[in-house]
């Protein structure tokens, strides 16, 4: 069972990813489905390839319980005569387990998406899944930075002194201007290709989000200029379409090294552990709502696909005023 999926690097070429082998509690029928849903996922609806991982994992593991809990492997048949009992076993499974709510919400929901596949494809309506509600989470509302702090996490002087490299400085400096100052997922900003800030290259890029969706986002001329100071630093000759950001042995520059960059600063700064490098685009659409940004185009420049999603930062802002009243209001 190959499970593999199609992915592509900056310059657009394709590359075979996520090759596995069998697993002996799939049944030979589902494991192949199993293949065919994650390639539709990856082919015709353009999932990432995190996006492919999470959801086979999630598959994978009610599956492992299933095998465990029906004594044997569950064939197509057995998908499709699942009680809602058994579906809340394996849901307790994994609270037992110490997985938390949100976890659960999204492991259920990639399970739906496979039984929804198999019921498209006449393979047989697990109706067990829909009858289960999912698990409730708690409301939490994005955590920006100041702005402040969040212009100081660009200043690449802030982490000099340690024993990386001048050029590693710079390149960690203008990810962190480029998430705040463009509103971009880490994803998105390690992604671009070289080509992206090549000569004659204006105040916009275009970013490839979630789904392969493509949006354009202005890029401020500070940004712009600590990206032209890292490309004249980085000792590497970077293709023009290869990656933008490489790492410090020339390969593509990976978000875990970004978010230890970011701890370190945050150190520095005094800064909570809230402060991430998502938590700058948070803090990009804050800031620009805080001014009197539209909230449609605040939608459009950070790539959501539903207004609702954005809406979140109208909360964060109102909760921002009752704060600075509380705190200031000699009756509050």
């Amino acid at each position: 069972m190959p499970l593999l999926s199609c992915t592509t690097t900056p310059g657009g070429r394709a590359q075979e990813a996520m090759p596995k082998t069998e697993l002996n509690f799939i049944a030979p029928k589902v494991a192949a489905e199993i293949e065919a849903w994650l390639r539709h996922l990856g082919d015709e609806r353009h999932y990432s390839l995190k996006t492919l991982e999470a959801y086979r994992r999630d598959v994978l593991q009610f599956l492992a319980f299933l095998a465990a809990h029906l004594g044997g492997p569950p064939s197509l048949k057995a998908l499709a005569e699942l009680t809602p009992a058994d579906v809340r076993a394996f849901l307790a499974a994994r609270r037992a387990a110490d997985i938390g709510s949100r976890s659960l919400m999204r492991s259920l929901a990639g399970v739906r998406g496979f039984a929804r596949y198999l019921e498209r494809n006449g393979k047989g309506k697990v109706g067990a899944l829909g009858a289960v509600r999912a698990p409730k989470i708690g409301k939490t509302l994005p955590r920006p930075l100041a702005a402040s702090a969040a212009t100081r996490l660009a200043d690449a002087d802030l982490a000099a002194g340690d024993d990386r490299e001048p050029w590693i400085h710079a390149r960690d400096a203008a990810v962190l201007a480029l998430l705040y100052g463009s509103g971009l997922r880490i994803s998105e900003a390690l992604g671009l290709p070289r080509a992206a800030f090549g000569a004659g290259a204006g105040d916009t890029i275009t970013v490839t989000g979630k789904g392969c969706k493509q949006r354009m986002v202005p890029v401020l001329p500070q940004v712009a200029k600590l990206i032209g100071d890292y490309l004249a630093l980085c000792p590497y000759d970077l293709l023009q379409d290869g990656p933008l950001f490489v790492g410090a042995k020339g390969g593509l520059l990976a978000p875990r090294v970004v978010q230890l960059a970011m701890a370190r600063l945050r150190g520095a700064l005094g800064l909570p552990e809230t402060a991430t490098p998502h938590a700058l685009r948070h803090s990009f659409a804050t800031h620009l709502l805080a001014r009197g940004g539209d909230l449609r185009a605040i939608q459009e420049l950070l790539g959501h696909a539903s207004l609702a999603t954005t809406q979140i930062y109208t909360e964060v802002d109102a909760e921002r005023l009752i704060e600075a009243y509380r705190s200031a209001h000699p009756r509050a």
